[in-house]
């Protein structure tokens, strides 16, 4: 049986992934394929590469992984993606869709023709930025002649474009919407619209889901928390172990 995985966006949230791999990986479910949008396509892709859960999230704490996605500001007024360049090429150095030891396909956002595109061969590393690129944060990306932002504008759980390769998809989503919200301030408002507004474009992508983890836990947290990661981690880890077995995991029929 092939086994998919689908890592949603959500900034520092995507943290949460971590623990939930390393979950599945207790509960014996070996990944064949997987889909990712901006912080997914970090985890993913590090995972694919053949890095444990515990040394991915060892790589973020020890290095501030994340971190390197606020580097300086360039003269539009936007910042750049040069220093996360710079950290990938450290931890992914071949640099290629190839060398990775499970297939990859990720979701970034085309934003002059306004479609969703997706990456699974060629170059790594422009993927992954073109995937991140937080758009009226980051400069867009230009890439293979196209120009690209955040993938989780159009597709922030690319379950579709690896749903008929497997056959059983599990979705990790971790972008739960708590109810209990206090309006701190003026850019806690607008993660608040721009987390609601993208949860639109998951609706249908959940429905494609075998099985949907969505820690509620992770809710309690900000897309930019990176001081959290250990804790980020055990609440993706602690829910998917709490609230599933290897049973679940079991292909029913679709």
């Amino acid at each position: 049986m092939t086994y998919g995985l689908v890592l949603s966006g959500g900034g520092a949230r995507g943290i949460s992934h971590i623990g939930v791999i390393k979950a599945l990986d207790e509960m014996g479910v070996q990944i064949d394929r997987i889909a990712g949008t901006s912080a997914g396509s970090i985890v993913g892709s590090l995972y694919a590469y053949g890095y444990t859960p515990d040394e991915i999230l060892n790589i973020v704490v020890t290095t501030s992984f994340f971190k390197s996605m606020r580097p300086a500001w360039t003269w539009t007024g936007l910042l750049n993606l040069e220093r996360l360049r710079d950290v990938l090429l450290k931890f992914l150095p071949e640099n290629s869709f190839a060398s990775l030891k499970i297939p990859v396909t990720l979701a970034a956002t085309e934003i002059v023709k306004g479609r969703p595109d997706y990456f699974s061969t060629g170059e790594l590393i422009p993927a992954i930025l073109c995937s991140c690129c937080v758009p009226a944060v980051f400069n867009p990306v230009q890439f293979n002649g196209n120009v690209y932002v955040d993938g989780g504008l159009m597709d922030n759980l690319p379950a579709r474009c690896i749903h008929d390769q497997c056959d059983f998809l599990i979705g990790s989503h971790c972008n739960y919407i708590n109810p209990e919200f206090n309006l701190v301030n003026f850019r806690s408002v607008i993660e608040r619209s721009a987390l609601i507004a993208i949860s639109g474009n998951t609706t249908a992508s959940k429905k494609l889901c075998d099985v949907l983890i969505e820690p509620p836990e992770v809710g309690k947290y900000s897309g930019m928390d990176l001081n959290k990661a250990k804790e980020l981690f055990q609440a993706g880890y602690d829910f998917t172990k709490a609230n599933f077995t290897a049973k679940d995991f079991q292909l029913h029929g679709r």
